[in-house]
Parts: C-alpha cells; sequence; structure tokens
C-alpha cells in the first residue's frame, strides 16, 4: 500500500473516531437531560403520594378513634347494666336482711313471752304436785284407819276376810256348776234324737256336687270358612231367614271355622244349632230348606223334652209318674235360673234329700220325688209368681200326684208352723244347691251396669280425664291431668274416689283405686 492510502485510511479512522465521540457526547447529554426531566416528574410524583398517604393516614386515624370510641360504649354498657343490678340486688338483700332481723327480733319476743309462760306453768305445776302428794298420804291415812276400824268391828283381820269371801264364792259356783251340768244333761237326753239329726243334717248340707251352669251363648263348628258366605247368602237372605225362623241370632265373626248363636232362651237356642248343624251337614241351605229342617229339628226337640224328663226320673229311681209331669221334667232341661240349670239343679235337690231323709230314716223315696218336682212349675210358659213352691205344688197336684207329695213341695216357707221334716230337708237341700260357691251366675247387666257405674263415679271429679274399672270392679284406675292434679292431691283425690265409691255402691267388696299422674316432656331435634 502506498502512503497516500495510508494516510487516506488513517484520516478516515479517525473522523470516524471523532464523529463516534461526538455521537457518544450528544447521546450522553440527551439522556442526562431525560434523566433530569425523569427525576423531576419523580420527586413530584413521590410528594404527592406522600401527601396522599398523609391524608389516607388522618382519615384512618379519625376511622379508628370512632369505632374504638363506640366499641368501648358497646362494652361498657353491659358492664354498667351488670354493675346495676349488682346494685339494685344488694339493696333488695339488705332489705331482706333488715326484714329478716325484725322477724327474728318478733320471734326473740315470741320465745321470751312463751319461756316466761312456761316457768310459770312449771312453777303451778310443782305447787300442783305437791298438793296432791300431801292429799294422796291424807287419803291413805284415812284408809288405813278405816280399815282399821272395820276390823275391830268385825273381828276379823283383812286376810281372814279374804279367804271367808272366797270360800263362799266357791260354795256358791260348785252349787251353780252343779245345777248347770244337771240342766244340760237333762236337755241333752230329752233332746238326744232331734240334736243328732241335725247334725246329720248339716253334715249333708255340705255335699258338693257338679255345677250346672248355662250359656246364653252355643258354638257351631263350620268344615271350613267358605261356609260361613253359604249361611249368610245372597245379600244376607240366608241368615235373615235362619233368625225369623228359630228366633235365634247368628254371629258370624272372624273367628275361624265357628259360629255363634245367641239366644236367652236355652230350647229355642238348642233348635237352632241342631237346624245349623244338619244344614251344614246337607250342603243345602236357602230358606225354604231352613224352615224344613228347623220344624224336623223341632220334633226332636220334643221328643228329647220326653226323653229327659223320664231318664231324670228314672235315675232318681221314680217308674209311677204321669206323661204330663215327665214332659214338664224335661222342659226344665231348657229353663235356666241365674245361669244354673234347672232340671240338674232338680235332680241334685232330689238326690240330697233321699240322701238326707235315708241318714234319718224318714221316707227316702217321697224326699226323691218331692225333691224332682219342687221347681216343675218353672217349666210353664206363663210366669209363676213370687211363690213357685206353691205353683209347683198345684201343678203335682193336677196331674195326679199324692197329697202327700204335694204337702211337702207346698209347705217350703220357711217359719211356716207344722211343716213336716221332710219339707224342711227338701228345703235344705234346695239351699244346698243353690247357694254352694259357683252355684250362681249374675246377670251380664247388672255387671255392666256396676262397671259403668264405678267408671262413672271417679269421672265425676275435677281433673279426671279417663277411668276404666278392670278385674271384675275390684280395680279401678284413674288417669288424670298433671297440669290440675298434683302429688299431693292425687292422694286425697283417690280417697275421695274410694269414700264415693262406698256411698253409690254399697257392699261390693273392696275396690282398689289406683290415681296415675303422668307427665311427659317432648323435644324436637333439627
Amino acid at each position: 500500500m502506498s502512503a497516500g492510502q495510508t494516510i487516506v485510511v488513517l484520516g478516515a479512522g479517525i473522523l470516524a473516531l471523532a464523529v463516534l465521540g461526538l455521537g457518544f457526547i450528544s447521546g450522553w447529554l440527551v439522556n442526562s437531560r431525560r434523566r433530569g426531566n425523569r427525576l423531576g416528574s419523580s420527586r413530584e410524583e413521590g410528594a404527592r403520594i406522600l401527601e396522599e398517604a398523609r391524608s389516607e393516614a388522618e382519615t384512618l386515624k379519625k376511622t379508628a378513634t370512632l369505632e374504638a370510641k363506640d366499641e368501648w360504649r358497646r362494652q361498657r354498657e353491659p358492664l354498667d347494666r351488670e354493675l346495676e343490678n349488682a346494685r339494685r340486688s344488694l339493696r333488695q338483700f339488705e332489705t331482706d336482711l333488715q326484714e329478716r332481723e325484725q322477724q327474728l327480733d318478733r320471734k326473740v319476743d315470741v320465745l321470751e313471752s312463751k319461756e316466761r309462760s312456761l316457768l310459770k306453768t312449771d312453777q303451778e305445776q310443782s305447787r300442783r304436785e305437791e298438793s296432791i302428794t300431801a292429799e294422796e298420804a291424807r287419803v291413805g291415812d284415812m284408809t288405813r284407819q278405816q280399815r282399821e276400824r272395820l276390823e275391830e268391828i268385825a273381828g276379823l283381820s283383812m286376810p281372814e276376810a279374804r279367804r271367808l269371801l272366797i270360800e263362799q264364792q266357791e260354795a256358791r259356783a260348785r252349787q251353780y256348776a252343779a245345777r248347770k251340768v244337771r240342766q244340760i244333761k237333762d236337755h241333752a237326753i230329752a233332746n238326744a234324737n232331734r240334736e243328732a239329726k241335725e247334725i246329720i243334717a248339716r253334715s249333708i248340707q255340705r255335699f258338693a256336687g257338679r255345677l250346672a251352669m248355662e250359656s246364653t251363648v252355643s258354638d257351631v263348628s263350620l268344615p271350613s270358612d267358605d261356609m260361613k258366605g253359604r249361611i249368610i247368602g245372597r245379600d244376607g237372605r240366608n241368615i235373615r231367614s235362619f233368625d225369623m225362623t228359630t228366633g235365634v241370632e247368628v254371629i258370624v265373626d272372624d273367628t275361624p271355622g265357628v259360629v255363634m248363636l245367641s239366644s236367652f232362651d236355652p230350647l229355642r237356642r238348642e233348635v237352632a244349632k241342631n237346624t245349623l248343624e244338619k244344614l251344614i251337614l246337607d250342603g243345602r241351605i236357602h230358606p225354604g230348606r231352613i224352615e224344613e229342617v228347623y220344624t224336623k229339628c223341632l220334633e226332636d226337640a220334643e221328643e228329647l223334652i220326653r226323653e229327659s224328663g223320664s231318664q231324670a226320673a228314672f235315675d232318681l229311681g221314680i217308674h209311677d209318674m204321669a206323661e204330663p209331669l215327665l214332659e214338664h221334667l224335661g222342659k226344665l232341661r231348657f229353663r235356666t235360673s241365674y245361669g244354673q240349670n234347672l232340671l240338674v239343679h232338680s235332680k241334685e235337690v232330689g238326690l240330697l234329700a233321699g240322701m238326707m231323709a235315708e241318714e234319718l230314716d224318714m221316707d227316702v223315696a217321697l224326699a226323691r220325688r218331692a225333691g224332682l218336682l219342687h221347681d216343675v212349675a218353672k217349666a210353664l210358659d206363663q210366669e209363676v209368681g213370687s211363690d213357685p213352691a206353691q205353683a209347683s205344688g198345684a201343678l203335682a197336684r193336677k196331674c195326679g200326684e199324692s197329697s202327700e207329695v204335694v204337702e211337702v213341695i207346698e209347705n217350703q216357707v220357711p217359719h211356716l208352723p207344722g211343716r213336716s221334716a221332710l219339707s224342711i230337708l227338701v228345703e235344705a237341700a234346695d239351699e244346698i244347691s243353690t247357694n254352694r260357691p259357683g252355684a250362681l251366675k249374675g246377670k251380664v247387666e247388672d255387671y255392666i251396669r256396676r262397671m259403668h257405674n264405678i267408671e262413672e263415679v271417679a269421672l265425676d271429679h275435677p281433673g279426671v280425664q279417663h277411668a276404666f274399672a278392670l278385674q271384675n270392679g275390684r280395680e279401678v284406675r284413674v288417669l288424670v291431668d298433671s297440669g290440675a292434679v298434683d302429688d299431693a292431691y292425687a292422694d286425697q283425690l283417690a280417697d275421695e274416689i274410694a269414700c264415693d265409691l262406698e256411698e253409690e255402691l254399697g257392699q261390693h267388696g273392696q275396690i282398689r283405686v289406683l290415681v296415675i299422674r303422668e307427665i311427659r316432656a317432648v323435644h324436637f331435634a333439627r
């Protein structure tokens, strides 16, 4: 390379370096100016932000101050109320203390007065005891002086007088005992036979035979429950026809395999039972067939009546009784008195009377005959009145019985003068058969009425909500309102109900009154 080119190159490099330096300097100046402008605006922005921060801080300070004051007031109010309540309670406590102090002062005064009165009473008692002691001593001296004077007058000391008196009383007692023994022996010898017969009769009265109770309902077993529908029939025509024909109510309920027949006439119920059983066996159940079978069963019942009367007479060894009387006796099989079958009762009376007559060496056949016929008039359809013995005697006389039998039957009247011993035996046998335990059954209506009356008596009292008579009327449970009846009044209420039951029902046996007061607490969880 030539020197000229070198110089040109060097000049160009120097020029480039100069231009580059001028550009760097100008750029630095421009950046410096920009940095200065930015620094000024940043300072202004910082001053503005600082001012806003100070303003916001002042606002927050004021807000916090107000909130603190409000919170202080809210917390102070319950404290003030508690303080006021405490002051009020303290004042009330002070008032109560003052009242109690006054009461104690009054009680102290009363106790002091009672103490003074007791001291005075003790002093009076002491004076009275002293006077009584002195009086007793004076009376003792007077008694001793009088006894000494009596001993001087009688010439006997007290032990001697006592011994003499005892000897006299013993002598009188021996004489009285001897006379009494003689009277007892004479009375026993004179009445030995009568006493023996009465003892035997009382022993026979202890006889207890089989109970003869009857019910007003008979059960009829069915081969299947489908038979119930056939008995009822379409629209109930079969059961209505059966009720109208037999006069017996048919009860069809949910009890499987059985229906019940209800009637207070045992004969009618027995005929209806036989009719229904034959209809079930035959399978043809309709109104016409019901009437046909009922007529046949009614004829069978009449034959059964005759057989029952003949069998009863045969069982007692009676073979010559008139046919009408046997029919009346057979009807007694379907008659009851307070639930007791009259035919069984009459046979039992005849047997008892015959046993007693045999023990007493009397006419056994006459006693059995009269005992069997003593209630025969109750087989009649009409009422026999208040004296069935007279009606039975009249019926026996009408059917050809002897005057001896009629007399025994008619003379079953207590305290009737001149009646025979057989009449007494028949009456005793009747009483044994009728009144032995379990022989009679009270009426259902009377039982229901009594239970209802027990509940009504309990319900008449205030506070009673429900009353239930239980255990055949031996207990009544009373449910009361727990809000109206407290524990103390519950005991009083039970006593009042018991007293009212005694007044209303009279002699009814023991009835337990149980008052139940129930309190229930019910809550719900959510």
